[in-house]
């Protein structure tokens, strides 16, 4: 979706105005722009910084040239560029439409005839690419917009003849994990081939909706598409063949572009809507109609400077094929609505870019763990947000009355899609706090992102997710990287001179992030550290401890689970180990304490949730022990803030905001909670070092305050 232009943002570029912005990246930005002819253009402008530069400008005037030679339908065509102006700028057709990645998550899998169509079209796109002597070397679910007519392959910032890698540093990977080759994961150079690697990790995505080598942390994703098999469970038969030949690990053994389109066989259609189904086909209207819904388009139809030349060919025509046949009575509901003047009030009645209906009261929806492995944290974390908003209805002066609905997905990543579809559905949702956890989290992205709804997680702490960059996701939480800086300094106050570092993959992308960190942060306080990587099928621990003393370490750290911690605990005992122990939070479980007994004395924990006995938070303590008739367990107050912040927002906009209007407020405001102070990065990660020590003391974690640096 589109941003409001900044102040500092031009307000043209090449004969376009701009109109928003459509994203940003590390050496550019993307506007929505007008050409005089009335034509929207996607116009990319390098930043001045990389335009001084006449490396990065000879890497930029070649992009262009290679946009030019593609010639493809199902390719976004150059409308316009200017590579030797001050501030060099490329402009191509502008596809209103939803990315397949959206299209995917708000309606799941698409159907075998439909993931054939779609892998015809970008398989010609992927010849006309490497006809022209060129490599993609991102494509992916978001580099794939969809319309009527067909799908558009874009994003050619990346696109370079397979001999220009020159400017490339050494080692860099190019692509997004998850849907790039093994060669490069490799950080070798890729080849036509490792486009049709990428083709069949996005065509299998289509068809399951999930990735084929999963999703989380990027070294782990990056790992297992070198080394293991695709996951192409539920692929339809006929598509199984052809994909598992584009999937191949040796390059040599995969097909041409050309030859995946006559693998995959089926119709392809010729400028209609008959690849879609009609719920994709009802999205992608929504979508345009959202898109063109713009305060200026209008406005900029007619507007010229006559003191401006035309760019080399700003505001052409669009070659593109336009949708007809069946079903175009769905646009006249949708984006050709736009030309009768209706665009604004129908978006506002079908989506969220107008205010929450008047007959309805605003809702807050909970998305939590309830019933499964983590449902302890999911009910802490449901009765806090429930307590936060009976205490705001409770107030004689409150603006409006705030509904709740709670959908419990069970610590299961399927579930948490079907919850994330449901809750999103209802449009008078404004936002949600949840997923529990990180799988269910990175589950859920997606589909609430596809509705705009703001997705507020008080626990989650992964720091990758899913297959596309959320855009209406916060993380109010310290990620899994911020307590390995306050471990390292811990370490280095108790005089530790050797550390020892136990990584439990049994504790999966938490106990990686966190050990892994931790040993790079003991390196900035010259503390020795070995690491050690057991995996999750590794039976005694007690072996790798003893191996791990023989270095004498006085200073040892696990990450993993909390039963097999306890094991490592018992372990250390018996071998008389004093030295600093710390155990990494997500391991810090009750049943650690219990199943380790005396062992799991004097071990210390640094995590992003506060003791309820702190002094801050006795007022809501207090209030959660008349309400639940028992003191609040761990993260009960951290959801408690969370929602205070989102309702506080609410009200700040009036009580009837609009989704996206709420998420903005949310971004880039400051809210002072109980438990910390809640902004957040360019990333939509918390800002901060809120981090507190416990140590474990008679059975139980003893607080012992705030961590600091």
């Amino acid at each position: 979706m589109t941003e409001e232009l900044r102040p500092s943002d031009p307000s043209r570029i090449g004969g376009h105005r701009l109109l928003a912005r459509l994203g940003a990246g590390g050496m550019g930005v993307v506007y929505l722009g007008r050409a005089r002819s009335g034509e929207l253009a996607a116009v990319k402008v390098i930043l001045p910084e990389y335009a001084d530069r006449p490396e990065f400008r000879a890497r930029f005037r070649r992009e262009v040239a290679a946009a030019r030679r593609v010639d493809s339908p199902w390719a976004v065509p150059v409308t316009g560029a200017d590579p030797d102006a001050p501030a060099p700028w490329l402009a191509t057709a502008f596809v209103p439409g939803p990315s397949l990645a959206e299209a995917v998550a708000a309606r799941g899998p698409l159907p075998p005839a439909a993931v054939r169509a779609l892998g015809r079209m970008l398989a010609r796109a992927l010849t006309a690419v490497h006809a022209a002597g060129l490599v993609h070397r991102d494509v992916k679910p978001g580099n794939v917009l969809l319309a009527l007519d067909g799908p558009r392959l874009i994003d050619f910032g990346i696109a370079r003849a397979p001999e220009e890698t020159a400017l490339t540093s050494d080692g860099m990977v190019v692509g997004t994990p998850g849907f790039l080759a093994p060669e490069q994961a490799r950080a070798r150079p890729a080849t036509p081939a490792s486009d049709v690697f990428a083709l069949g990790c996005l065509l299998s995505y289509a068809a399951t909706g999930r990735p084929p080598f999963g999703t989380g942390a990027v070294h782990a994703l990056l790992y297992r598409t070198v080394h293991d098999e695709p996951d192409l469970e539920g692929l339809p038969a006929g598509l199984r063949e052809p994909l598992e030949r584009c999937l191949a690990k040796d390059p040599a053994a995969r097909p041409t572009a050309r030859e995946v389109d006559e693998a995959l066989g089926g119709k392809t259609p010729a400028g209609t809507a008959d690849w879609l189904p009609d719920d994709v086909v009802r999205l992608v209207a929504d979508r345009s109609a959202a898109m063109l819904a713009l305060p200026d388009v209008e406005a900029t139809a007619l507007d010229t400077e006559a003191d401006e030349p035309p760019a080399d060919g700003a505001g052409g025509p669009d070659p593109s094929p336009r949708p007809g046949g069946r079903r175009r009575f769905l646009l006249l509901g949708g984006a050709a609505l736009l030309a009768a003047g209706g665009g604004a009030a129908f978006w506002a009645s079908r989506r969220d870019d107008g205010p929450a209906p008047a007959a309805h009261r605003p809702l807050l929806g909970v998305q939590a763990d309830l019933t499964g492995p983590q449902r302890a944290v999911g009910q802490a974390q449901e009765r806090g947000v429930r307590l936060a908003v009976e205490q705001f209805n409770a107030r004689k002066d409150r603006p409006f009355t705030l509904a709740l609905t709670v959908a419990d997905d069970g610590g299961d990543e399927s579930r948490a899609v079907r919850a994330a579809r449901s809750l999103a559905a209802d449009r008078d949702l404004l936002a949600v706090i949840g997923s529990t956890g990180d799988r269910t989290t990175g589950a859920s992205l997606d589909a609430y992102d596809a509705q705009l709804v703001p997705q507020v997680t008080a626990s989650s702490a992964q720091s990758v997710y899913g297959v596309s960059e959320p855009r209406h996701f916060l993380q109010a939480v310290p990620g899994y990287l911020v307590s390995p800086a306050l471990i390292a300094l811990a370490l280095a106050k108790a005089g530790v001179r050797r550390a020892g570092i136990l990584i439990d993959r049994d504790g999966g992308i938490p106990s990686w992030q966190i050990g892994h960190t931790t040993f790079q942060a003991l390196g900035t306080v010259r503390i020795p550290a070995e690491p050690r990587v057991v995996p999750r099928l590794a039976g005694d621990l007690a072996p790798v401890v003893a191996r791990m003393l023989a270095r004498e370490p006085d200073g040892f750290v696990y990450t993993g689970t909390p039963a097999r911690a306890a094991a490592v605990a018992r372990a250390l005992a018996e071998r008389r180990f004093t030295g600093v122990r710390v155990l990494g939070y997500p391991a810090a479980g009750q049943e650690f304490p219990a199943a380790a007994g005396e062992a799991a004395e004097g071990w210390q924990v640094f995590a992003p949730y506060i003791d309820p006995s702190a002094a801050r938070v006795r007022g809501f303590a207090a209030a959660y022990r008349g309400r639940y008739g028992s003191a609040p367990p761990y993260w009960a107050a951290e959801a408690y803030d969370v929602a205070r912040m989102v309702i506080a927002r609410i009200t700040e906009a009036g009580g009837r905001p609009s989704r996206t209007r709420l998420y903005g407020l949310l971004a880039k405001g400051t809210y002072k909670g109980l438990v910390r102070t809640y902004a957040f990065d360019e990333n939509r990660q918390l800002k901060g070092y809120d981090v507190f020590r416990y140590e474990v003391r008679g059975g139980r974690y003893a607080y012992a305050g705030e961590a600091t640096l």
